[in-house]
């Protein structure tokens, strides 16, 4: 699982500490309703649906330097475009594993200094 911390170090030298600490909860809050809507649309069969919140993820986890999550969440939306349901049924459980432990991985960043 990769993580650009320094993206998180950039954001905390811009923001500061709080602002960017309510940025990230809410990046990660809407993260977390995005993986529930990419469930959801997976159970109804609904691909479109799919490949909507697959970029969403990856949109969100990209810009929190959640690279790998943001990887795979572009190989759930590919699996849905090409209907390919048994790539979707596998890169959808990597997401969910992946989810996790980025969203756990991102608040134990290290501290800001010098790469």
């Amino acid at each position: 699982m990769v993580i650009d911390h320094q993206r998180l170090n950039n954001m905390v030298a811009a923001l500061g500490e709080d602002a960017a600490s309510r940025i990230i909860s809410a990046a990660l809050e809407q993260l977390a309703v995005a993986m529930s809507r990419l469930a959801a649309a997976i159970d109804r069969g609904d691909l479109v649906g799919v490949g909507c919140e697959a970029d969403r993820i990856s949109r969100l986890a990209w810009q929190l330097g959640l690279v790998t999550m943001a990887a795979v969440a572009v190989d759930v939306g590919t699996c849905a475009e090409r209907r390919d349901s048994g790539g979707l049924r596998a890169t959808s459980a990597r997401l969910g594993r992946i989810s996790n432990h980025s969203l756990t991985g991102i608040w134990e960043r290290p501290p800001p200094g010098p790469a």
